[in-house]
């Protein structure tokens, strides 16, 4: 069959449907092969891999996968787009399409169900509103996922890959890492899309560890100390921790407890690692 991601076939596909593109959902199909075959190489895609994708729009990535993978399992929320994918997939056996909304699916089940439980990769083509849920959603849930590997907005990408004293270094990048290990895959821009966004994207791939990248005696407190250190993200963490009443110490007593650990107390959360967090988190479980 002829390839989907390009602007011609793209437009073809498009022009016999009474399709309307709804910003709500982010719709920005892809339609550069080099751009495509980068996501395929990056996700590692194997012959007994099975995929799921979510948002395939009209198919373009969903072709390449099913040429791949031993099944690929494609979650569109979109009416629109079902009669669509049902004619440009309609050849490929090991496509199954599921019209549902991805927030909504019970991936644990559907995972059990299509799979047998067995570890699936991801790969997704993301749009913004949406972006961290699903992320945070595929990773917290301790699902049978070994990597995803997403298509986002630059400015997002950076985030999800920065590192401490990085200005794009915050509260995503430390949970995408206690969870899994970034890696940008490619930039990608604007004008792969039809229509054109008004950004240039990024791919980057999530590797799923094992376990978390630190052990920590209370998770909980853990993220809420990352959380408020990041509220106002210019003043010392301290500070923050304090105003934010995340644990029943005074200032003094903080300061003297960051020494004891060999931090700074002078020190702003986006100066941290998650090491340090770990340190920290672990220091003030006992308060």
């Amino acid at each position: 069959m002829e390839i989907i991601a390009t602007p011609n076939k793209t437009k073809e596909i498009l022009s016999k449907y009474p399709f309307v593109f709804r910003k709500k959902y982010g719709q920005n199909f892809l339609i550069d092969t080099h751009v495509l075959n980068k996501i395929i190489k990056g996700a590692d895609i194997k012959e007994d891999d099975c995929v799921l994708e979510i948002g395939p729009g009209i198919g373009s990535l969903t072709q390449s996968l099913a040429l791949r993978a031993k099944k690929v399992i494609a979650v569109e929320i979109d009416d629109q787009l079902i009669p669509i994918l049902k004619e440009t997939l309609g050849e490929y056996e090991n496509i199954e399409i599921i019209h549902q909304d991805i927030l909504k699916v019970d991936l644990k089940k559907l995972i059990e169900d299509k799979n047998n439980n067995e570890p699936i990769k991801v790969v997704a083509n993301l749009p913004y509103y949406i972006t961290t849920p699903i992320i945070m959603g595929l990773l917290e849930n301790k699902l049978p996922i070994t990597s995803i590997t997403i298509m986002v907005q630059k400015e997002v990408a950076k985030r999800l890959t920065a590192s401490p004293g990085n200005k794009d270094y915050g509260a995503i990048s430390l949970a995408v890492n206690y969870y899994a290990k970034p890696k940008l895959i490619a930039n990608v821009p604007h004008n792969c899309f039809i229509p054109r966004p008004n950004v240039d994207s990024a791919v980057i791939k999530l590797e799923v560890l094992d376990e978390p990248l630190v052990k920590v005696k209370d998770k909980q407190l853990f993220f809420n100390i990352i959380k408020a250190g990041f509220i106002q993200r210019r003043k010392t963490l301290i500070n923050t921790l304090y105003k934010q009443k995340i644990v029943s110490l005074s200032k003094e007593e903080m300061a003297n407890l960051f020494k004891t650990i060999g931090i700074n107390e002078n020190i702003r959360a986006e100066m941290l690692s998650i090491y340090d967090f770990a340190k920290i988190s672990d220091a003030l479980s006992k308060n």
